[in-house]
């Protein structure tokens, strides 16, 4: 247990406080003390359960010179629907291509692209080990800095004076501790893992969303900062929502559980019609737009559908496929109308027209005469044993989150609060107003951590 008074003592002496130890944190934390700063991060889980969601991502989205601002601008403006800030998305662009050699430089290491539908080789850099060996190695090189870290250190209250921050109170081990700093950055994530707040948006729906990520992100820190009057960016009902396997546990089943194979078959939902068009663009631009979609089905479910042929061109769930040798027989194995799915796959596939298949890019097979159609990767569904997985919502993070300027400075009642700083899914709502880029959630919590940790280091003096 921490001694109350020695943590209040010590903490007079800290320039920055960060608040959460995720990726986004760690980026503002080594960032402030290669600035001279004197460093402590509070880290709600404990130290087994470190670094957030992003100990389960795989990759970031980086500016090359084979993938310029420009077409980079342009796909996320295309995802985002316009609904984004573009002064703050191209700070986050453009700090992608250096972001990479200082990652490196602080233990990162990469490896050659995944394959299957991820079409990421060109624009995205993939993280040896994943996010959880990232996470690693920023850990270790904060603790070799002599970056001081609090787990199981809950914040629980902000104390502001004039729109100035003075301190937070934090649950360390469960003694309340007020940690005083100069300057604090907040890098605490969504609210996506509080179920009751996600209710208030999506009504009782949410009871069957699935969280992919950690269990600590309750939102508390949105909240305090909200409720102190920092300005409200986003959408509480807009969040990165992909479709997992249903079976995935209800927290931090990670990413093994997202199902990649939804582009080369078709979706169902429980009554056993397509709703949607599983082949509108490539899976990186359009992944993160399933779990939505299936939220809004009848009992936040449904079941992609696919046949042999395809087999084995897609990452697969870390659960097996249900497998038949006939649509009927894989219907009833589902629990679903059997006529109906059998249906359903019957107008799908006389609406095939001839086309070269090509998994790889936007090809030209495609359906005539469907609603809703089937633009890129449409084949016959015809090649036993048929294969069908059951999707829910899994919930990554929401875009609700508090306004900033380029600085990382939070807004308060529309003025800049010189000595609160945000970055990460805390802020991401300023970037992503909806829709979503694959490995751009790491580019905007490396991005903003960086800067965010800069600037605070340089408000403390």
């Amino acid at each position: 247990m921490p001694d109350r008074k020695n943590l209040t003592e010590e903490n007079l002496l800290y320039d920055v406080l960060v608040v959460g130890g995720g990726n986004a944190g760690l980026c503002a934390a080594l960032s402030a003390n290669e600035c001279g700063a004197r460093v402590l991060v509070v880290e709600a889980a404990p130290v087994d359960f470190r670094g957030g969601n992003s100990r389960h991502t795989r990759n970031m989205r980086c500016m090359t010179d084979s993938y310029g601002e420009d077409e980079y601008w342009t796909d996320l403006l295309r995802v985002t629907g316009g609904q984004t800030d573009e002064r703050l998305a191209r700070i986050a662009i453009r700090s992608s291509s250096a972001s990479t050699v200082w990652m490196k430089n602080h233990g990162a290491r990469f490896q050659p692209a995944l394959g299957g539908t991820l079409h990421l080789g060109r624009t995205n850099a993939f993280f040896l080990g994943g996010g959880k060996a990232l996470m690693n190695s920023y850990y270790e090189a904060a603790r070799g800095r002599g970056i001081r870290i609090l787990y199981n250190a809950e914040v629980i209250g902000i104390k502001t004076d004039g729109g100035v921050f003075e301190s937070a109170t934090a649950l360390v081990n469960g003694v309340p501790v007020e940690l005083r700093a100069k300057t604090a950055v907040f890098a605490a994530g969504g609210f996506e893992a509080n179920i009751e707040w996600l209710k208030e948006a999506w009504g009782e729906a949410a009871d069957n969303f699935l969280i992919r990520g950690t269990p600590f992100n309750t939102g508390r820190v949105l909240k305090l900062l909200l409720d102190a009057g920092a300005d409200q960016v986003g959408d509480p009902k807009q969040c990165h929502a992909v479709a997992i396997d249903a079976r995935a546990p209800k927290f931090d089943g990670g990413i093994v559980t997202r199902l990649d194979c939804l582009p080369l078959g078709i979706v169902v939902n429980r009554e056993g019609v397509r709703f949607y068009d599983e082949g509108e663009d490539l899976w990186p631009k359009r992944y993160a737009i399933w779990g939505r979609m299936v939220a809004e089905q009848p009992g936040q479910i449904a079941w992609s559908i696919i046949d042999s042929k395809v087999a084995g061109r897609f990452i697969p769930s870390v659960f097996p496929p249900v497998r038949a040798n006939s649509i009927r027989e894989l219907a009833v194995a589902l629990g679903l109308p059997g006529e109906t799915v059998e249906s359903t796959v019957r107008l799908f596939n006389e609406s095939v027209r001839p086309g070269r298949f090509d998994h790889n890019l936007l090809d030209d097979c495609r359906t005539e005469g469907l609603t809703p159609p089937k633009s890129h990767w449409a084949q016959a569904i015809d090649t036993p044993p048929y294969l069908a997985y059951p999707l829910r919502p899994g919930i990554t993070f929401t875009y609700l989150g508090v306004k900033v300027n380029e600085g990382a400075n939070i807004v308060m009642q529309g003025k800049l609060v010189r000595n609160m700083f945000a970055a990460g899914e805390l802020m991401a709502g300023n970037i992503l107003g909806k829709g979503y880029l694959a490995g751009f959630g790491m580019t905007i919590g490396t991005g903003f951590g960086r800067i965010a940790g800069r600037q605070a280091a340089l408000a403390a003096n």
